[in-house]
């Protein structure tokens, strides 16, 4: 089989790694992707929003599944394209992709269908937005409606954040004209539930914990993320059923009866409240940081589930190896502000999984080439083996304009 991924980040670099170790993959394509991809796919020179040049290129090359990893191309309609010249691509519609690009349709939703989530209300007024929240307790949540690559959410502490933020997102327009939907601000452990979807056929995937802020003690902006694990000691057996049944699996069922049912990867972004687990968003594709800890776990051949969700036929359940594993983002000094690129990284003697996030090759050097730059990866029978492993290794790269934090997995190791 020929495979084409769509992406250039340490979730396609997962992807592709996760599909080469499929016999029944022969080649694997991928559309931009980067330097440490290269290595284990044919990297393609498209964007990965270039639907139309996508497309050209699958039927030119007879590919035989497309998987789709960033939600701007989802959004962009490409499952959608490719569906109507006959392609087979794993992803959601771009009608099922608005779970996750519009959050006021994921809370229209959720509330239609009682899936628990903290209350909101919707502004696209500056000034109605701001008596809103100046007239409620803080801190609040305010996340832009659309598409912020894991950026357009802020929890005001006090009134003057909770302006500039909505200055920022309404008045500057930052992420676009839109909408914010302005939250309840909800407190216990947030974690990540990651699964399959076919319509109404939910296959889950092991729960995982991202770090979204930039430094030590969840201190810093937000980011991208910085770092995620799986095994998570705080999350019983009872709270991953109740996850999975009133939530995932919910979900799923409403999206279907809504008429643009899942075909992809459901993610819920979900907090473990005094009052039980709640929502706090959803996306439409793999997690990153999240798929680069979760993906190495799987023993099953992920080209058969990757294929039956594509082909809208039942999958055989995935089967998952014992274990924790821990990752660790190398970050451009800077981010996720401005930040300097091109910096020579040296990866000899690291013995371990290394997922590249931004990275390009420069005169046959490999070079930084985003604010996120690598994600080093390791294993262990708990989470502590597994960070004392992972770090261990972290600390062998080389290169000059990078850094890391190194508290990763605190909360499950009670520091």
């Amino acid at each position: 089989m020929k495979v084409l991924v769509v992406g250039s980040g340490g979730r396609e670099h997962a992807i592709v790694d996760a599909l080469s170790r499929s016999p029944q993959v022969d080649t694997i394509y991928c559309a931009p992707g980067n330097a440490g991809i290269g290595e284990q796919a044919v990297n393609v020179g498209l964007k990965d929003t270039d639907v139309e040049g996508l497309k050209a290129f699958a039927l030119e090359n007879r590919i035989d599944l497309t998987v789709v990893g960033p939600e701007a191309s989802l959004a962009a309609g490409i499952v959608d394209a490719f569906r109507a010249s006959g392609l087979k691509i794993f992803g959601h519609t771009k009608a099922a992709t608005r779970i996750e690009s519009s959050k006021e349709f994921a809370k229209e939703l959720m509330a239609e269908y009682g899936i628990p989530t903290a209350a909101y209300k919707s502004f696209d007024s500056y000034d109605e937005a701001l008596e809103y929240v100046c007239g409620r307790p803080f801190p609040a949540v305010i996340k832009y409606d659309g598409l912020a690559a894991g950026k357009g959410v802020v929890i005001a502490q006090d009134s003057a954040q909770a302006r500039a933020a909505l200055s920022d997102m309404l008045l500057d327009a930052t992420f676009g004209k839109g909408k914010v939907v302005i939250e309840d601000y909800l407190s216990g452990p947030e974690f990540s539930f990651l699964c399959f979807v076919d319509g109404d056929r939910v296959y889950p995937m092991p729960l995982s914990q991202d770090h979204k802020r930039a430094f030590d003690g969840d201190e810093g902006p937000n980011t991208g993320g910085m770092g995620a694990y799986t095994g998570l000691p705080f999350i019983t057996e009872e709270d991953r059923e109740f996850a999975f049944k009133n939530i995932m699996c919910k979900t799923a069922a409403a999206m279907a009866a809504k008429g643009c049912p899942l075909s992809g990867v459901l993610y819920g972004g979900l907090m473990k409240t005094p009052d039980g687990i709640k929502v706090i968003e959803f996306n439409a594709r793999f997690g990153d940081p999240e798929t680069e800890v979760v993906l190495p776990l799987l023993e099953s051949d992920i080209f058969d589930i990757f294929d039956a969700v594509a082909s809208g036929r039942p999958a055989s359940q995935p089967v998952w190896r014992d274990g924790v594993t821990l990752g660790v983002v190398l970050a451009s000094k800077g981010y996720p502000g401005k930040y300097e690129k091109g910096f020579e990284i040296g990866l000899e003697g690291v013995g371990t999984k290394v997922y590249h996030m931004g990275t390009a090759l420069r005169d046959g050097r490999l070079v930084t080439a985003g604010g996120r730059v690598l994600m080093v990866v390791g294993s262990g029978e708990d989470v502590a083996r597994a960070r004392e492993n992972v770090y261990r290794e972290v600390e062998k790269v080389k290169c000059d304009n990078l850094f890391y934090r190194k508290d990763i997995a605190h909360c499950a190791l009670d520091e």
